[in-house]
């Protein structure tokens, strides 16, 4: 049978795991509304560009 104090007195953390979490939150990840608003720029831009060349 487990003696799950013993077990935790072994327990190490996984640097790897610690490591991948501090990427993932550090990260400044776009959400939907600034991809979205980014698109609508970038049509906005090229429709207006392809007004001036006519």
């Amino acid at each position: 049978m487990l003696n799950f104090e013993e077990e935790l007195k072994k327990f190490k953390p996984s640097l790897e795991i610690e490591d991948t979490e501090d990427i993932i939150y550090n990260q400044d990840l776009d959400d939907m509304s600034d991809v979205l608003v980014k698109l609508l720029k970038e049509a906005r831009s090229e429709a207006d560009n392809q007004r001036r060349t006519r």
